[in-house]
């Protein structure tokens, strides 16, 4: 989901020790990076051209605000995003890209369509998944992706029909249940254009003319005007858009790359939505979608694990450390099948959590770079 303004000000400092970032000073072009200057009016990539393959791209945020960054394919198929970039850091991005045109993208204060620029790939190179193990890992990632998202149309029709019938206390039960489905595979279902803010957008990140749809519109009329009786509509077209992203998802190739940038956005989600209880701001259910998250991140990485024992054997055994910790820490939470409502955390329950998964986002950040023979 994309932040908006106010989280985003709020877990700046979440990320700080989480993220492997650097002062904002851009380094040489000499060693084959591509610089990016963001800040809050301009967006300046040192090339506009790169060769097929591997394309990495260290943006240094020299504005005022938060800012992140995109690569998009025809019609905003995101190939690649960094988000919570502070004012002063920078963060490094890494994409496969084939031949063909492309549009980078800053979004100061991680709002909006951002500042374009018009982004070429030329020739050609064998594929990351020419390794076998590469091969093997997107596969077995995307069997997942697949368990997912049957579960997510099912649980999500169940939320639905609650909902146009009236039963209130039925559709809060399915709430958070539905969402688990859907913030295990979240950066999946980010690459696909205008689909994730309809589906997963809050009322305060819309873009102007946008309508507030999807599943938080619904939680806000379950849990603050308790009112669900012209919600049909609303949950109608949830139903249509998650089925597209069902159908999207389940026939989009996807790079090792993904799977690798995706473990990490997933953690970036848990520090900048869930932590802060801005997610589920009505319902305060931020901790199924904080498990979620994390096991959606384990997923990719355990989908991964051949590559990085061959690459970095102590990195997997630290993976593994950081997240039996954050699982450890999570589990005191517990509620029955479920979790405690995050309005009822202590600051240092919440503190807990959030340094074992800042903990874990910094060794994460290094995957990236071991899948790509960076």
């Amino acid at each position: 989901m994309r932040r908006t303004p106010l989280a985003v000000a709020t877990a700046a400092s979440l990320l700080l020790t989480g993220c492997a970032d650097d002062a904002a000073t851009a380094p040489s072009a000499g060693d084959g990076k591509i610089t990016v200057a963001a800040s809050d009016t301009a967006c300046q990539v040192a090339k506009a051209e790169a060769a097929a393959g591997t394309v990495t791209f260290t943006v240094a945020n020299k504005g005022a605000k938060v800012t992140e960054f995109y690569v998009y394919a025809t019609g905003d198929r995101v190939m690649g995003e960094v988000e919570n970039i502070a004012p002063g850091l920078s963060r490094e991005l890494i994409v496969e890209l084939t031949a063909g045109r492309y549009e980078t993208a800053c979004k100061p204060g991680m709002i909006g369509k951002g500042i374009r620029n018009g982004f070429t790939v030329t020739g050609s190179s064998a594929p990351l998944t020419e390794d076998a193990k590469l091969a093997q890992a997107t596969a077995d990632y995307q069997r997942y992706v697949k368990s997912q998202t049957g579960a997510l149309i099912e649980k999500t029709t169940e939320f639905v029909d609650a909902v146009k019938k009236g039963e209130a206390d039925k559709a809060k039960a399915l709430f958070p249940v539905a969402r688990t489905y859907w913030e295990r595979i979240e950066p999946v279902a980010e690459i696909f254009g205008d689909l994730d803010p309809a589906i997963d957008g809050r009322e305060d990140g819309l873009e102007p003319g946008q309508e507030f749809t999807g599943y938080h519109r619904i939680e806000k009329d379950l849990w603050q005007t308790g009112d669900i009786s012209k919600s049909g509509p609303i949950a109608d077209k949830l139903l249509v858009d998650v089925q597209k992203i069902v159908d999207l998802a389940n026939s989009t190739p996807l790079s090792p790359l993904q799977l690798a940038n995706g473990a990490k956005e997933l953690l970036d989600e848990v520090a900048t939505g869930k932590i802060t209880g801005e997610e589920d701001r009505y319902s305060h259910t931020d901790l199924w979608d904080f498990a979620a998250n994390v096991e959606g991140s384990k997923a990719a990485i355990a989908a991964l694990r051949p590559t990085l024992e061959e690459k970095d054997p102590a990195l997997v055994t630290t993976l593994d450390e950081k997240f039996a910790a954050v699982v450890a820490s999570l589990e005191k939470h517990r509620a029955g099948d479920g979790w405690k409502l995050h309005n009822t955390l202590s600051e240092a329950d919440l503190k807990q959590l959030s340094d074992d998964i800042n903990a874990l986002a910094e060794p994460i950040s290094k995957v990236a770079g071991l899948v790509a023979g960076k």
